[in-house]
């Protein structure tokens, strides 16, 4: 069982916030993923034996995939359609300890829809799919009791999305506080789309938040690293490299939502930044 994260009061760029901390869930399992797969975790599966899922090779998703297959005895195969060179022969990062892990990687297309043995559990990229909802609606559950002892009537939630899975399933969860989000991958519209495969009714959907400038993901911006910065100097909380810097831009561009108090979830994902941290001090300086 993972135990309820803590919360932390913190102070950025004048604002005061609310902090989740769902990257200190657990050592080797947390942050969004863990929240993603429990299901998996909690649940027997007698005839399951392999795990199969597909990304990028520095996902998330596949480092916590790695975890939860060695906690259950389970093999482990990632599909990957590039590999860089540079990453081959210079193992960092998530790729590095999840193979550590006992990933099997395989360089080649991957498709949900291709047909696999009764002893295996397919996971679709980044973890969007129902099952998610097991272990988002813990955490809402959490974020409820919190609110109750805290004694906030309001609450304006905040969290960077990939495929918006742990946003669409926290705002179904908690329908009496608004669920903000903004695109980290694709736009808007993308996002959107990503809701709908999940759920129909838009009711329950969570609210998106966008910068005006479009943003590429896996793009080095200046901004997103100066930012990154000034997180660490002025809360002394390390943040994801990759989503985080953009949610926090996203976030204080829109000083309308912080009317309320806000509760900001930090998904964890932090081991990304042994690879998106050289990149940044190669091109931009400390």
């Amino acid at each position: 069982m993972i135990k309820n994260s803590p919360v932390e009061e913190i102070s950025f760029e004048g604002y005061s916030f609310y902090l989740k901390r769902d990257d200190l869930l657990h050592p080797d399992f947390s942050g969004n993923k863990a929240r993603k797969f429990y299901y998996f975790l909690e649940n027997d599966f007698p005839d399951i034996k392999k795990i199969i899922s597909y990304g990028s090779a520095q996902s998330n998703a596949m480092y916590s995939l790695s975890v939860l297959a060695k906690m259950r005895g389970w093999e482990f195969e990632y599909f990957v359609d590039h590999l860089a060179d540079y990453l081959r022969d210079n193992l960092h990062g998530n790729y590095k300890t999840a193979l550590e892990n006992g990933m099997k990687l395989t360089v080649g297309s991957l498709k949900s829809t291709e047909a696999f043995d009764i002893d295996t559990l397919f996971i679709e990229e980044g973890g969007r799919q129902k099952e998610a909802e097991y272990g988002i609606k813990l955490l809402a559950q959490e974020i409820i009791e919190w609110q109750k002892e805290n004694k906030l009537d309001e609450l304006n939630i905040f969290l960077p999305s990939g495929t918006g899975t742990t946003a669409l399933f926290l705002q179904k969860h908690l329908p009496n506080n608004t669920v903000y989000t903004n695109p980290c991958v694709g736009d808007a519209a993308y996002l959107k789309k990503q809701f709908f495969e999940l759920e129909e009714d838009e009711k329950t959907h969570p609210t998106i938040l966008s910068l005006e400038k479009k943003h590429h993901f896996g793009k080095l911006y200046r901004e997103n690293y100066k930012i990154w910065l000034k997180l660490q100097q002025q809360t002394g909380v390390v943040f994801d490299l990759l989503y985080d810097p953009l949610g926090w831009r996203t976030l204080t561009a829109h000083p309308e939502v912080l009317h309320k108090p806000i509760l900001y979830i930090h998904q964890g994902g932090v081991l990304g930044n042994e690879s998106m941290l050289p990149r940044y001090e190669r091109k931009y300086g400390m």
